[in-house]
């Protein structure tokens, strides 16, 4: 026990001395007899570290990870590839923390890693301001849509049905505490319906559009004059996007966004069973007041060197509570300092190689099984980035398990999130897949045995 509980019977006793109280009993005396365990713990025998290690490396082997799997499931989590400058360089002492430093004098290479993140997050989006990262992408959709409720003092907030589903249900969550009122507008082939998105805006006290572009099918949304109707009806456009994928789209503040926001993972967070990544955003000036979170400025010290400090801090709750813009009061920091490391190494050419060879290797891959005869695509004339939705001949559910047993991490079964699709299978295709295993997935899903 004294690996996990320090103290010893002696440390113990010297401790309810100090309190004035004879025994553990007398201290929790004004606990209830009736909600008090009257029993020990049910739990097992302890055992010595090295047993204890050899339990838990039994557990873990349990999971399959991607070591073991080629991976083709996608749905908000990508198999990138990440350099291994990343890990060496976030692994220094300097870096290795998930909370944001509150004393300037004692972090200035932590602060000055989140503020080049912060820039590389503008250059990338076309906005003028960044914030040092949100908890996931999910909450970052659902902060900028409080935001453009506080500015338009509206509560209407529209999202398309493309949207990634569990964003949809946590903006769901944010809308019923706030009492919001969420709409979730359709979609043709993909993308937007355009008509419903006019009929709702004609009702008038539309606060927000959030839409996803890439959406969660993988669909690449037409942006053009979308802001501008928004913005006739005097509500926002919020857009959520992929960095990655950014290498080789425009950026949706050169298109009239309002705020940008997305998951960040796809930029040098590995996929960890889900997890941890970061959400970013990114808004005009005249919201930057309004952002959660933490937000990096530069400026000189008294000597007249640059220096980096915590700004504009009288929107946090910290500062003013009950007037701050947000609960959120922290950042992923060390996940976003791994970023800063991934796109500083991979640079704008760099990126857009890779989003080249993503299309490449998707497109490849899509050809392929449609040729199978056994697949088609679900929207056919929609552009696509990494992801795309194909209808299948068989349960997507038998197919993955086909796949599973040769080793194969199939695509996402959407029966549970968009019912309505059929037997809808939503393939990732990211630049680490071979043409090999492109190959292998295609034979076996077509019913070989390869």
């Amino acid at each position: 026990m004294s690996q996990y509980i320090p103290n010893t019977e002696a440390d113990r006793r010297a401790m309810l001395d100090v309190i004035g109280v004879a025994s553990i009993d007398e201290l929790f005396s004004d606990i209830p007899a009736q909600v008090r365990l009257a029993k020990a713990l049910d739990l097992p025998e302890a055992l010595s570290e090295p047993e204890l290690a050899r339990h838990l490396r039994a557990l873990s082997e349990k999971n399959k990870n991607l070591d073991e799997l080629t991976c083709f499931l996608g749905a908000g989590s990508y198999d990138h590839f990440i350099p291994a400058a990343v890990d060496t360089i976030v692994s220094r002492g300097e870096f290795v923390t998930s909370y944001t430093p509150y004393q300037p004098e004692a972090a200035q290479g932590t602060l000055q890693a989140i503020f080049e993140y912060q820039t590389m997050v503008c250059e990338l989006t076309g906005m003028e301001v960044s914030n040092a990262s949100m908890y996931d992408g999910a909450t970052a959709a659902a902060e900028a849509m409080v935001i453009a409720a506080a500015e338009t003092r509206r509560s209407r907030l529209l999202v398309a049905c493309s949207v990634n589903p569990e964003t949809v249900r946590v903006l769901g969550t944010y809308c019923w505490s706030r009492g919001y009122e969420l709409t979730v507008l359709p979609c043709k082939n993909g993308q937007l319906d355009r008509e419903a998105l006019n009929a709702e805006l004609a009702k008038g006290d539309v606060a927000a559009l959030l839409l996803q572009t890439p959406s969660f099918f993988g669909v690449v949304e037409d942006l053009t004059g979308l802001a501008d109707e928004l913005h006739a009806a005097k509500a926002l456009l919020i857009v959520s996007t992929d960095l990655l994928a950014l290498g080789c789209l425009k950026a949706p503040g050169e298109l009239g966004a309002d705020v940008v926001v997305g998951d960040g993972q796809s930029v040098g967070s590995s996929v960890s069973f889900g997890g941890p990544a970061f959400g970013f955003m990114a808004a005009t000036k005249k919201l930057m007041r309004k952002m959660p979170g933490r937000i990096v400025g530069r400026t000189k010290d008294v000597k007249g060197r640059d220096c980096y400090v915590l700004t504009l801090q009288a929107r946090e709750q910290h500062i003013r509570r009950e007037k701050a813009t947000s609960n959120i009061c922290s950042n992923q920091n060390l996940c976003i300092v791994a970023a800063s490391v991934y796109l500083s190494l991979m640079g704008p050419q760099g990126l857009r190689e890779v989003d080249e060879r993503i299309l490449a290797k998707t497109a490849y891959a899509v050809d392929a099984l449609v040729k199978t005869g056994k697949f088609r695509p679900a929207f056919a004339a929609a552009p696509a980035f990494r992801e795309v939705v194909l209808i299948c001949d068989e349960p997507v559910a038998s197919l993955n398990a086909r796949l599973l047993e040769a080793g194969i991490l199939g695509g996402l079964d959407l029966s549970r999130s968009h019912p309505e699709l059929g037997n809808a299978w939503l393939l990732a295709v990211t630049e680490q897949r071979t043409k090999e295993e492109i190959d292998r997935l295609v034979s076996i899903a077509a019913g070989g045995d390869r």
